[in-house]
């Protein structure tokens, strides 16, 4: 049975378009099929604990000697680990703050990125969701295109990619709408219509996406 698992982050409930985007997959995913599942965490709704030992950056057997974390920390952190490898597809909403990820979204990679469980360590080729597909579903207050001088700024979507895919070994597609914030501070009409444009067609690349990774 093809299983998606569903991942937001944004603290916006209310018109997030990150959120509207990875539902989008998410709905379309459903209609595919009663076969289709999907697990769903919302990170923001239910925030993940940031890891309150540096010995959960390790599995049991790289850990230093006398290392006893917390079980109940280490039973999430397996609970969190399963949830990604029992998925064929990850959608993950995934705004930009501050330039970067949510620490919402941030203590999810602290926890699922594991050496020599779901990452290679020390010639350790341990990749489970190796050649799986991960599809970012980002949004963006402003605008990055090449030769603005906000290029360069996003700091989220690569660290996604290099987690998820670099290390993690997973094909990243990444659907992303720019000017979230043209409605809510100062900016030309076309940069309102760029904006809903973006979210129309992301949302449509969405639903092609899931059709297709379906």
């Amino acid at each position: 049975m093809p299983h998606l698992l569903h991942l937001d982050s944004s603290a916006d409930l209310e018109s997030s378009r990150s959120r509207a985007i990875s539902a989008a997959f998410a709905d379309t995913w459903r209609s595919l099929g009663d076969d289709h599942t999907v697990t769903r965490r919302d990170l923001h709704r239910d925030p993940l604990p940031h890891l309150g030992d540096p010995a959960l950056h390790w599995p049991p057997r790289l850990r230093a000697p006398g290392a006893s974390p917390d079980p109940a920390a280490e039973a999430l952190q397996a609970e969190l680990i399963h949830e990604l490898v029992a998925a064929d597809v990850v959608v993950i909403g995934a705004p930009l703050y501050n330039y970067t990820v949510p620490s919402t979204l941030k203590a999810w990679i602290d926890n699922i990125h594991l050496p020599a469980v779901t990452a290679p360590f020390d010639g350790d080729d341990q990749q489970p969701m190796l050649g799986r597909t991960a599809v970012i579903a980002t949004a963006r207050g402003g605008v990055y295109d090449p030769g603005t001088p906000t290029e360069g700024f996003d700091h989220a979507t690569p660290v996604l990619e290099i987690i998820l895919g670099t290390t993690l070994g997973m094909t990243v597609e990444t659907i992303a709408t720019n000017l979230t914030l043209s409605r809510h501070l100062s900016m030309d009409d076309a940069a309102r219509e760029r904006s809903d444009r973006e979210l129309a067609e992301a949302v449509d690349a969405a639903r092609a996406s899931a059709r297709r990774l379906g």
